[in-house]
């Protein structure tokens, strides 16, 4: 009789729990997120990482937060994101700092070449690094996350040398390879992901630099034959959020956004996308119409060697915030 009457004790106070929680819900008023992007609807980042996300915040509130999705530069063009979300023009958006380069200049260090090597726990470091400067360098707006993928020269011609830069016009991931680019004596051709495609095929771009699987969801894979095979550089992306839009949440939605806006959150998306940007890779290999250009340790020290002085100007920067570059790139580990 005692075990029976103790079962019903905590069934009901298991069922006044879950009243609660329910009614808090209930309260919550609804809201919509709209989480703006530029790359495909299709492509992975949205399939493996955006996508999934929303769902488990619709989850997480009990439906009251509702999260739209507006895909392919729908709301603006890709260097434009961060601004649009400032503005209110969206409430969250996929953002390449890099593509207003020098504006953030502490997170470029994320892209310096030769710096990662596995996109999820360098995802889940420059998370967790960043989040100490981004609340004076992107002050503006409540940064969610950060994650990173790796990538590679894709090009119409073999590249093995650093030399072979020099006279080259090379589409960049970001400000920081841009900076590569100029070291090596080449042109970079500042146009974003879905113009890079035209900027190739139009001869304003000799190549470019990407991850593997995008330059298939992108049709890259039509105006570039040779990819070298390294791990140059690292594109970094931030989440940001519009402070007014998490201002006005209940407290209960805001403690839903904030379990969607931490360092597991940030290498697992990390790791769902750019290990699967990765493994696009073989699909080269087992395509005759594409070369892998495969590297010797020397030849990869090599362009270690070149591309040094992205370092030294990084690092100037940082010396004109009154930082010491050294120390913060010390900070970013992965």
């Amino acid at each position: 009789m005692k075990i029976s009457n103790h079962l019903k004790r905590t069934a009901l106070v298991t069922s006044l729990a879950l009243s609660a929680s329910f009614a808090t819900q209930a309260a919550d008023a609804p809201v919509e997120l709209r989480f703006a992007h530029w790359v495909p609807a299709q492509h992975a980042l949205a399939r493996l990482g955006i996508i999934p996300w929303g769902k488990s915040i619709e989850e997480a509130s009990g439906g009251t937060i509702k999260v739209s999705i507006f895909p392919a530069q729908q709301l603006g063009k890709a260097p434009d994101h961060y601004d649009m979300v400032r503005d209110g023009i969206a409430d969250m958006a996929f953002v390449n700092p890099g593509y207003q380069a020098g504006r953030f200049p502490i997170f470029a260090a994320a892209e310096l070449p030769f710096m990662f090597q596995k996109p999820g726990p360098a995802s889940a470091a420059v998370d967790r690094w960043y989040g100490k400067y981004a609340t004076t360098e992107m002050k503006d707006v409540k940064v969610c996350l950060a994650h990173l993928h790796i990538g590679t020269i894709h090009s119409k011609k073999p590249i093995t040398s650093p030399d072979q830069i020099r006279g080259m016009k090379i589409r960049p991931a970001n400000g920081t390879v841009a900076q590569m680019v100029n070291v090596l004596g080449g042109s970079a051709v500042q146009v974003s992901a879905p113009e890079s495609r035209d900027a190739l095929s139009k001869g304003i771009a000799d190549a470019i630099t990407f991850p593997w699987e995008s330059i298939l969801s992108f049709k890259i894979d039509k105006v570039t034959t040779y990819h070298t095979d390294m791990r140059l550089y690292a594109a970094a992306f931030v989440w940001p959020m519009n402070k007014a839009w998490y201002d006005k949440l209940s407290a209960n939605q805001k403690k839903v956004m904030d379990d969607h806006c931490n360092n597991k959150w940030a290498a697992k998306i990390g790791a769902d996308w750019g290990d699967y940007e990765d493994a696009g890779q073989k699909k080269f290999a087992s395509m005759s119409e594409h070369t892998i250009v495969p590297l010797t340790t020397d030849q990869v020290n090599a362009w270690k060697t070149a591309t040094r002085p992205v370092y030294d100007q990084w690092e100037a920067s940082m010396k004109k915030l009154g930082l010491d570059g050294k120390q913060v790139l010390s900070e970013l580990k992965e």
